[in-house]
C-alpha cells in the first residue's frame, strides 16, 4: 500500500511537471516543424503523453510506447477513447522479447531498461537520491515491428533513459525526421545513436537543451558538428533532445 501511494505522487508529481501551463505552445511549435494534420507520429516512452496530447493537436496519429504499467494504465484513462491513439505497453528496443525494466517509484520519468544509465546516476551531480526500487519484466518490440504493424511515421520521439541506441539498432529503415534524449552522464550512448542513425543514411540534426522546446543552433549541423557540440557541452546542461531530419 505504501509503494502504492509514492507510485500515485510519483504520476501526479510527473503530470504536474509535463502539463504545467505555458507548456503547451512551444510544444506545439515545435512537432508542427516535422508532422502535421494526418501524418503519423511514434512516441517512443511516452511517460505520462504531454507529448500525445500536443501531437493530437496538430492533427497527427499517434503510437504511444510505454512500458511502466502504471504510465501505460494512465494513458488510457486519458487517451484510451481517441481512435488516433494507439497504445503499446511495450519496450522499444534492439530485439523482440522481454527485457528488464528499472522502476524508479518516485520519479517514473526516470525508470530505464539500462543498468549502465543507474550507474551514471550514481553520484552524479543532479541525481542525488533518486532510487531505482523495483525490477519488472516487459515485452519489448523492435522499431522495424512497429513500422509493420502502424505504418512509417513522419516523426519518431525517443526518450527511453539510456536505452535510446538500443531501440535505434532495432531500425532498418531511414524515417523523415526523428528525435532522442542524451544526457550528460552517458553522452558515449549519444554518440552511439548518432553512430546507429549513420548507418542509416545522411541526416542533419538540431538540439534542444533541457524542456526548452527551443532549437540551440540556428542552421542544421552535420555529424561531425553536432558531436563537436556535444562533447564541448558542460555537465550541468544535464539532458536535451537532439532532432534528425534525413536528407533527400
Amino acid at each position: 500500500m505504501r509503494q502504492r501511494l509514492r507510485q500515485l505522487r510519483g504520476i501526479a508529481r510527473s503530470l504536474a511537471i509535463y502539463y504545467r501551463p505555458g507548456r503547451r505552445a512551444a510544444l506545439d511549435r515545435m512537432h508542427a516543424r516535422f508532422v502535421g494534420a494526418g501524418g503519423l507520429a511514434f512516441d517512443i516512452g511516452a511517460h505520462v503523453g504531454d507529448r500525445i496530447a500536443s501531437l493530437r493537436r496538430l492533427g497527427a496519429r499517434v503510437v504511444a510506447c510505454e512500458p511502466q504499467p502504471a504510465l501505460a494504465g494512465t494513458l488510457r484513462l486519458l487517451y484510451g477513447r481517441d481512435p488516433a491513439v494507439t497504445i503499446e505497453a511495450v519496450a522499444v528496443g534492439a530485439t523482440n522479447g522481454q527485457v528488464p525494466l528499472y522502476l524508479n517509484i518516485a520519479n517514473p520519468t526516470v525508470s530505464t531498461a539500462s543498468p549502465d544509465f543507474i550507474a551514471a546516476a550514481d553520484g552524479a551531480p543532479g541525481w542525488a537520491g533518486q532510487r531505482w526500487e523495483r525490477r519488472i519484466l516487459v515485452p519489448q518490440l523492435r522499431l522495424d515491428d512497429l513500422i509493420a504493424r502502424h505504418g512509417r511515421p513522419d516523426f519518431c520521439k525517443i526518450d527511453v533513459e539510456g536505452f535510446e541506441a538500443q531501440v535505434l539498432r532495432g531500425l532498418t529503415q531511414p524515417l523523415p525526421a526523428l528525435s532522442f534524449e542524451f544526457t550528460t552522464i552517458q553522452r558515449a550512448v549519444a554518440l552511439a545513436a548518432l553512430a546507429e542513425l549513420e548507418r542509416l543514411g545522411t541526416w542533419r540534426y538540431n538540439a534542444a537543451l533541457g524542456e526548452s522546446q527551443c532549437l540551440a543552433h540556428r542552421d542544421w549541423l552535420d555529424a561531425d558538428r553536432l558531436r563537436a557540440w556535444l562533447l564541448a557541452l558542460p555537465a550541468r546542461a544535464n539532458s536535451g533532445d537532439i532532432y534528425a531530419c534525413i536528407n533527400p
